[in-house]
């Protein structure tokens, strides 16, 4: 590193770092979410939102969770500008060699450690802070902000990746230097169990919420219990795979929950991150719900079974033995921990497995277009349903990263 560069690390840092000061705030606990994490479950509070998650805010909970588009609600809200200010004033001097695009990026590092900080200053508890959307098929970019975030919080902080296939490398390198990474935008059983077995992380996660939302949106039935299906399928999956080996420690989290009935449905899971919307409704309907864990469930998926685009969901809760054998083969590659995010795109081409479509600039064009959930009628069957709900979700971040990036950038100009 450069001098120059090593200035502009140490003041980025610098800009970004608080100390945790004082001790754990007293809160009241709740009978329904004691009940809940006796069930094994860890609750955790889905938001960017100081406020609201203190209007929530129980003795149970136990983390926060923020993503791209909850920190842009937070930046949007101008409780952020005097820190970009100051930032950019600061920057301006030390960084004066970057280019606009170098200088947003920095700024948005320092408000989205801050955003964070302000809930683990507030909660004293572990906080989920993702990378920036750009950095996601970019491995050196991941594993140097990775390090960045980690550096500023390493009590507290979590590192948000999304699932890419430079994400997966970067993580298994990252996991090796002990930093917990929530790997984030899972929407399968074996997206997970690939997860687990390659990187190790922390946590997965299963979007359940959208799951839903793609059946319903695309007319091919009610949507009703399709997410909980995958995530409950998931959830046994890595049971079984952190029986069988003991160096695999994932945990799953269920994400994208929309209301109380969904809490209800996954008790048990390892992990639930919920809205603070979703948090109320259970709160207020919850008491009528038998809460269990329903994980050897045989659940019917609320999907019209004689729709041709009903066969695309099974491969979201299925692991067969062809793709656990395609995993082994992966984990047999010599030289792994140095292949690229080109070459593991290559691998699953030659092993003919479809995790990792190469798709255009037209067709990452026409999933923005579409917003978080696809028309699944403009995508052939040889786009696997997981894979294309990933890039989906990752471009609807990025959409919302760039609202927050205009707004960092007005203050730069």
């Amino acid at each position: 590193m450069s001098t120059v560069s090593q200035k502009l690390d140490d003041l980025m840092h610098q800009l970004a770092y608080e100390e945790i000061v004082g001790d754990k705030p007293a809160s009241e606990s709740n009978e329904l979410l004691e009940k809940l994490t006796s069930l094994g479950s860890e609750l955790w509070i889905d938001t960017g939102d100081l406020e609201k998650a203190q209007s929530i805010w129980k003795s149970e909970l136990a983390a926060l969770t923020t993503n791209n588009t909850l920190a842009n609600q937070v930046v949007q809200s101008g409780v952020m500008d005097e820190t970009i200010r100051d930032t950019v004033k600061k920057l301006k001097i030390v960084g004066a060699k970057l280019n606009d695009e170098e200088m947003v990026t920095e700024i948005g590092f320092v408000i989205n450690c801050k955003i964070a900080l302000r809930l683990v200053q507030a909660f004293k508890v572990k906080v989920s802070v993702e990378l920036h959307p750009a950095m996601s098929r970019d491995i050196e970019k991941t594993l140097a902000y990775a390090r960045r975030y980690y550096k500023v919080c390493p009590e507290k902080f979590i590192i948000k990746i999304p699932l890419t296939p430079e994400g997966f490398l970067a993580v298994r390198t990252l996991r090796k230097e002990g930093m917990p990474i929530n790997f984030t935008l899972g929407f399968s059983a074996r997206q997970n169990y690939l997860a687990a077995r390659l990187s190790n992380p922390t946590y997965v996660n299963v979007f359940l919420g959208r799951l839903n939302q793609v059946v319903s949106d695309n007319g091919l039935g009610s949507g009703d219990m399709v997410g909980e299906k995958v995530t409950l399928a998931t959830q046994g999956a890595l049971w079984d795979h952190r029986t069988e080996d003991p160096d695999v420690t994932t945990r799953l989290i269920g994400a994208s929950i929309r209301n109380g009935a969904q809490v209800a449905a996954l008790a048990g899971l390892d992990v639930l991150t919920i809205p603070p919307a979703a948090m109320e409704d259970f709160l207020q309907t919850g008491g009528s719900m038998e809460l269990k864990s329903h994980v050897s469930d045989d659940i019917k998926p609320g999907i019209d079974a004689g729709n041709p685009a009903a066969s695309r969901f099974d491969a979201l809760w299925d692991i067969p033995d062809s793709f656990k054998s395609f995993v082994d083969a992966l984990l047999g590659q010599e030289g792994l921990d140095q292949m690229t995010g080109d070459g593991l795109r290559a691998f699953c081409a030659e092993n003919k497995s479809d995790l990792f479509h190469p798709f255009s600039e037209a067709e990452f064009n026409t999933i923005t277009e579409h917003g978080k959930i696809p028309r699944l009628k403009e995508w052939p069957d040889t786009i696997a349903l997981d894979d294309l709900m990933t890039q989906s979700a990752l471009q609807s971040f990025a959409k919302d990263q760039k609202a927050l990036d205009e707004r960092i950038r007005s203050f730069i100009e």
